[in-house]
């Protein structure tokens, strides 16, 4: 048998100084390679916890430069692309696939084999990687070279195996911990978290633009359909609304009914943020704009809903119980931005700004006048576009 433990030692050790994924794959292949495994192709299949895909694998071929990485969404599960490949087989039998492609008596029972035969492949073998909490994912392996793979180079992929299934999950519990944090905080607040600001209480105070928006008349919307039809009305609103703040670097900190609160941290220049979070309003407007025309032309009714926009000091932090804790801003500048919204209605405008918002961009204003809010001493002079 061919000597491999000290690729067994390396991945065991972390695979330094390799990095991430890609990095790990594209050292392990050269240097099976170079023990003497005839390797053309190894892929890598792991399935993501992440709200936007459903499978990600990772491709290394012989000459290529860098390592091949494909996503597929969630309509990928239960698709026949999804049903007639190998790695699904694998992974509810937890059984490995082996086809010997030179022979021309082989069985191509998967649309790949049928491709890999035709780029010169003689031997495709794909296995499963089990996690520590029963998780099937997968890695294959096939190779150009005449006859195959030998029994002592199988056996030396198979020797590699355990090692590198324990470096995959790793690597899939720490990219799982990060989707979630993302998916569930916001990639800025979920980094934090990761650093280690968990505890209650743990904050910091940022200038920041506060962004509240909130869609109007709900409850008859809400009345008028079933509650999955609600729920997909509302995602769809999110996604006009909310999707220019996620491009301009803004961070979605909470959702509240259909009400949503976000920031635009303030780093050297509030100018920046600020135009920044009145360029993500217009684009909202727009986008909301095109979405009812749609409704119109369909007979559904239009959405209509406001934001609001004000620069101040809040406190980014942790606040909670002890079981049971949230990452967001708190402070008066917070309480103002929404009260400052719940005017859009009263005003007749969709995107209300306080002046120190204004003061810092280019944009051409009009002023609204100033106005008493809730809970606050003096009159806040607003105005829209």
């Amino acid at each position: 048998m061919m000597d491999v433990q000290p690729i067994v030692d390396w991945l065991i050790g972390g695979a330094g100084p390799a990095t991430d994924p890609e990095d790990v794959v594209k050292v392990l292949c050269e240097r099976m390679v170079e023990c003497g495994i005839p390797l053309d192709r190894l892929a890598l299949f792991v399935r993501p916890l992440h709200p936007n895909v459903a499978a990600r694998a990772f491709y290394w071929r012989r000459g290529a430069a860098e390592i091949e990485v494909n996503e597929e969404d969630h309509s990928f599960t239960g698709s026949e692309e999804q049903l007639t490949s190998p790695i699904h087989v694998v992974r509810t039998t937890r059984r490995e696939i082996r086809r010997r492609l030179e022979d021309p008596a082989a069985t191509l029972d998967f649309p790949v084999l049928q491709e890999l035969r035709a780029q010169g492949i003689t031997d495709y073998l794909i296995m499963p990687l089990e996690f520590m909490n029963g998780e099937i994912h997968g890695m294959s392996v096939a190779t150009r070279a005449a006859g195959g793979f030998g029994d002592g180079e199988i056996a030396a992929i198979r020797r590699i195996k355990p090692a590198l299934t324990r470096l995959v999950e790793v690597f899939g519990l720490t990219r799982k911990a990060t989707n979630i944090l993302d998916a569930y905080l916001g990639s800025h607040a979920g980094e934090k978290v990761l650093q280690g600001r968990i505890r209650r209480g743990d904050a910091e105070r940022i200038h920041a633009v506060i962004w509240f928006c909130d869609l109007r008349d709900s409850t008859p919307l809400a009345d008028g359909l079933a509650p999955e039809a609600f729920l997909a009305l509302l995602n769809e609103y999110f996604e006009c609304v909310l999707g220019p703040v996620l491009e301009r670097d803004g961070h979605v900190l909470r959702f509240i009914g259909d009400a949503a609160l976000a920031i635009f941290p303030v780093g050297g220049d509030p100018a920046d943020a600020a135009t920044r979070a009145v360029e993500a309003a217009r684009d909202a407007l727009a986008r909301m704009a095109a979405l009812n025309e749609g409704r119109r032309a369909a007979g559904a009714p239009e959405l209509r809903f406001g934001i609001g926009l004000h620069l101040g000091d809040v406190l980014y932090g942790n606040i909670g119980t002890r079981t049971r804790i949230e990452f967001t801003v708190i402070g008066a500048a917070a309480n103002e931005a929404a009260r400052i919204e719940a005017l859009c209605k009263a005003l007749g405008s969709p995107l209300v700004v306080s002046e120190p918002v204004a003061r810092h961009t280019r944009h051409a204003w009009r002023r609204l006048g100033s106005h008493a809010l809730r809970g606050v001493e003096k009159p806040v002079e607003l105005l829209t576009l």
